[in-house]
């Protein structure tokens, strides 16, 4: 498990296709593409889990100042490179955990052999087995979109631009490249802006949306609309 127990700030800014051009071409000017993105981008597909009650799905609408969500993430269909994420939120604040996963350990999740997470020395893959097992979470929906991201290394500063939004339904078979995603109806352009202690002004300069306020918009709140 790799931690960062740095709280980061975030803004989040849904953004008319006219702004994404125009602000795209003032970051590129200034920052760098994330050397993961081929061709400038790429594509997440995560598996959200949540409770029976829907505790991380109530808890984001309800704007609750301290919550937590878990997922497995990979990039590009790469099995290969599979995550588990812990997202923690304090107020504006975030901060992430995260542990390597395999496909076989992915499938076995999905498979309902949850033996293998006891692991001590995987503290964060015991603590989803942990809430898995005494809080009833499970896998809900697989939300999937295409981003484009950018860095500035003065700051820790990371832009993304998130678009495409689709939803997987009640599927959770994250590892299945015919699990069938749909497109979440008006959906929007989404721009996030990350950074540790402060913002340099060159960036707030280029991400600068006139009219248009903070949001706290959630993929998977969007997802979860459908089922």
């Amino acid at each position: 498990m790799t931690e960062d127990i740095r709280y980061r700030h975030e803004w989040k800014h849904i953004l008319a296709y006219v702004d994404l051009l125009s602000i795209r071409a003032r970051v590129r000017a200034v920052m760098n593409l994330d050397r993961h993105a081929k061709g400038g981008k790429y594509l997440i597909r995560s598996l959200y889990f949540d409770n029976a009650t829907d505790r991380a799905l109530r808890e984001k609408i309800d704007g609750v100042n301290m919550r937590e969500k878990f997922r497995i993430r990979l990039y590009n269909g790469d099995t290969s490179f599979i995550h588990l994420e812990k997202k923690s939120k304090r107020g504006g604040l975030g901060t992430k955990y995260s542990a390597l996963l395999t496909a076989e350990e992915v499938q076995a999740l999905l498979d309902g052999d949850y033996g293998w997470m006891m692991d001590p020395n995987r503290p964060l893959v015991q603590e989803l087995y942990c809430k898995m097992r005494y809080q009833g979470m499970r896998p809900k929906t697989i939300v999937e979109y295409t981003r484009e991201p950018y860095v500035y290394a003065p700051g820790n500063v990371r832009v993304t631009f998130d678009y495409n939004l689709r939803t997987g339904l009640n599927c959770t078979d994250l590892l299945n490249p015919d699990c069938v995603t749909i497109p979440v109806g008006d959906a929007p352009i989404l721009m996030e802006v990350k950074w540790d202690d402060y913002l340099p002004s060159i960036i707030r300069d280029c991400v600068q949306t006139p009219g248009r306020r903070v949001t706290a918009f959630s993929k998977y709140a969007q997802c979860r609309v459908y089922g």
